[in-house]
């Protein structure tokens, strides 16, 4: 049973990691790789609505994914764009990428490749991993203008469409946790958090959704245990 507190927690941590950003044109628009094929489905309908004229679908496979999609995330969304429509010369696949650091260099590196000029950056990613989306990119892109995006849904709903309430909540943990401590290791750009969310995270991680934290030394961190979580080995 997941408590009425430990709820409310995880809404403090959704509502902070969304962006709010606003949709508008950009030169790329990137589906972050992942076990939520509503990423595609995000990405496709901002393709439609003119928001890009290219879709980059980057990511491997995972632990998490490995069975759902046995040929790659990038695979699999490129084939579920395609179903809603976006013709097969308005896509590219990086099909590499492991993390989400990889995701946004890797997808640099291919359009780099292809002579591809860049100014701005539409991310697409899972709705609690905006901030964390977009925190990588500046820190690694940071020529690039970035908004971040995601399906416009409540957790709650998020949590029936995928099926699994704690897979949900330990990757919203998970993804919080980097945004604490990936900073310090280069991978993004620092970010001021609130002390109702500080204190909100410190709860999910005293409740036991820890699975999904990476692996980082508490000397790394720059705080204490209870400010950072326990450490775990990383996605």
């Amino acid at each position: 049973m997941i408590s009425e507190q430990t709820w409310a927690d995880a809404q403090v941590l959704w509502d902070f990691q969304k962006m709010n950003h606003e949709p508008r044109p950009c030169s790329v628009g990137i589906g972050l790789g992942s076990h939520d094929l509503g990423v595609a489905d995000v990405t496709a309908d901002l393709y439609h609505r003119g928001m890009f004229p290219l879709i980059v679908f980057t990511g491997a496979t995972s632990r998490t994914t490995a069975a759902r999609m046995p040929r790659g995330e990038a695979e699999h969304y490129r084939d579920r764009a395609l179903e809603l429509g976006v013709p097969a010369s308005a896509i590219l696949v990086e099909p590499n990428a492991r993390n989400t650091g990889e995701n946004i260099r890797f997808s640099r590196d291919l359009l780099a490749d292809r002579g591809i000029e860049v100014s701005s950056v539409l991310l697409v990613s899972k709705p609690y991993e905006e901030r964390r989306a977009w925190a990588t990119a500046r820190k690694l892109w940071p020529e690039a203008n970035v908004v971040s995006a995601s399906a416009s849904t409540t957790l709650a709903t998020y949590v029936n469409s995928i099926g699994d309430a704690r897979l949900v909540l330990e990757m919203l943990v998970g993804a919080h946790q980097r945004l604490l401590v990936y900073p310090e290791r280069g991978f993004m750009v620092h970010q001021e958090v609130p002390e109702p969310v500080a204190d909100a995270y410190r709860r999910l991680c005293g409740a036991g959704f820890i699975k999904r934290l990476a692996d980082v030394p508490m000397r790394e961190a720059g705080s204490s245990t209870e400010a950072s979580g326990p450490t775990h080995r990383s996605r």
